[in-house]
């Protein structure tokens, strides 16, 4: 029971950290320039947007890892 909940949050967050990377914006905009994140600033991260967007993807990449790191010691 308690590995197929860490196997459904594994997918839930690799699922959501994919789609929080492909928000990032790049050299040339991005997606999240669709929705109004970076609107044309050339310094990635200066704006409240990216700013909030870099901390939600870094703690659902710690949510990632440590139920990768679950899965690892529980079906070893």
């Amino acid at each position: 029971m308690f590995t197929w909940i860490t196997i459904i949050i594994e997918s839930a967050s690799a699922i959501a950290l994919i789609f929080l990377v492909l928000m990032h914006s790049g050299r040339g905009g991005g997606i999240s320039d669709l929705m109004g994140g970076s609107m044309g600033s050339m310094a990635q991260g200066s704006t409240v947007v990216e700013r909030n967007l870099d901390r939600i993807t870094i703690a659902v990449a710690l949510v990632f890892a440590f139920a990768t790191l679950t899965l690892d010691l529980r079906l070893q």
